[in-house]
């Protein structure tokens, strides 16, 4: 295929719109099912990169989730425990792959931005992520190969309209890459800047004890923001994105939008939530919003009379600001990666609420030295990799 007619661009209004290879050649993708729109593939050739590099830079199979040209979520196969089960609805005794762990967890950093959602596989699909992405709201996925059951799985889905889209996994992208704006042609050498370990050799904290799990976790923090839109932080714990804030023009409101985000995520862990008693049938985004709100300051909007009844079976007690700022102090071991140097220690400051004991960011600041003595301060580990990772 050398060609693929899109419905429309960006909005309804662009049109024509297609994808195609400028020197003639065939398009390194093929349309199982389906028929994925523009943003569709903006979203699945980004996320297919962030995949295919994961994996490369840890060995474990890799998935993401992407929504507007940025993963809400970006995660390894590890397995998952039985409290990763619950708050991602996942059956206790469900026959879960690496593959499929790596999607769930990917899709559970934030839930409600993974809300139609395009995902993204380092593996095959196999039944078990199949089985999982069917019963979610979910716009398409990208994987180098489907075996014969995934396929038929989400054939069904969206009644048959699914977008299923294979990639060739050897397809290397040309060195220069153009793109127009306003008529106007810009040129830029291809981002093959690799990351792995070697990168976190400059550590400039006094803590230098940087474990195993921290490193694959700053890894991930940072392949996942080389494919966000900058300004980005990430918080990960536990080879999970668990909090992404993408775009902000403000560093600190980055890092306080993926640390806020880190926060809900573990909320969902506090044992008045998991104990929330939902009424039969209900919808996951139903459920999901319901939760949501539960653990925010509105949550007088799920509670109040003739509300609640319509979402739980029993009316839940406050979870009080309280309880949630405790909860929240018990977090701990979380990697946070940013896609520029932080300007100030009050980046670090909040970051260090939401459990953040690991940084990983370039340095260059003319304030390095506040930023290191208040990692400093709280006996965290701070390394600089030297390079920026902006993405537009």
């Amino acid at each position: 295929m050398k060609e693929f007619e899109l419905k429309y661009g960006c909005n309804p209004n662009q049109k024509p719109a297609r994808i195609y290879m400028k020197d003639g050649s065939e398009l390194p993708v093929t349309v199982l099912n389906g028929r994925p729109g523009y943003i569709n593939f903006l979203d699945a050739l980004n996320s297919w990169q962030l995949v295919k590099e994961l994996k490369e830079a840890t060995g474990l199979p890799s998935a993401a989730s992407f929504k507007h040209v940025s993963p809400a979520g970006a995660a390894v196969g590890l397995p998952l425990s039985e409290v990763d089960k619950k708050i991602y609805f996942v059956a206790p005794d469900a026959e879960l792959s690496p593959i499929a762990c790596a999607y769930i967890r990917a899709r559970g950093a934030d839930r409600l931005c993974s809300y139609g959602d395009w995902a993204a596989l380092s593996e095959p699909c196999d039944a078990a992520t199949a089985a999982y992405l069917k019963d979610e709201v979910s716009d398409g996925v990208i994987a180098p190969g489907y075996t014969d059951e995934a396929l038929a799985i989400l054939r069904t889905k969206k009644k048959g309209k699914y977008n299923v889209v294979q990639i060739d996994p050897a397809y290397v992208p040309a060195e220069q890459e153009c793109k127009d704006v306003f008529g106007v042609t810009f040129e830029q050498g291809h981002n093959n800047f690799k990351i792995d370990e070697s990168l976190l050799q400059n550590i400039v904290s006094k803590n230098r004890e940087l474990p195993e799990q921290a490193k694959i976790d700053a890894i991930v923090a940072l392949i996942t923001l080389k494919y966000t839109q900058s300004n980005s932080v990430c918080y990960v714990k536990d080879g999970q994105a668990i909090g992404v804030g993408a775009g902000q023009q403000s560093r600190i409101h980055c890092t306080r939008l993926a640390g806020q985000k880190a926060d809900n995520w573990y909320l969902r862990q506090h044992p008045k939530v998991l104990a929330l008693q939902f009424v039969d049938g209900i919808r996951r985004p139903d459920r999901d919003n319901a939760i949501d709100v539960y653990t925010s300051d509105e949550y007088e909007d799920v509670l109040r009379e003739g509300e609640w009844q319509r979402v739980f079976k029993v009316r839940p007690e406050v979870l009080t600001a309280e309880e949630k700022k405790a909860w929240i102090a018990t977090q701990s071991g979380v990697t946070c990666g940013s896609d520029a140097f932080f300007p100030f220690g009050d980046n670090v400051e909040r970051a260090r609420k939401s459990g953040v004991q690991f940084i990983v960011e370039p340095g260059g600041s003319i304030r390095d030295d506040h930023v290191i003595a208040t990692a400093d301060r709280y006996g965290m580990v701070l390394a600089f990799t030297g390079m920026r990772l902006f993405h537009h």
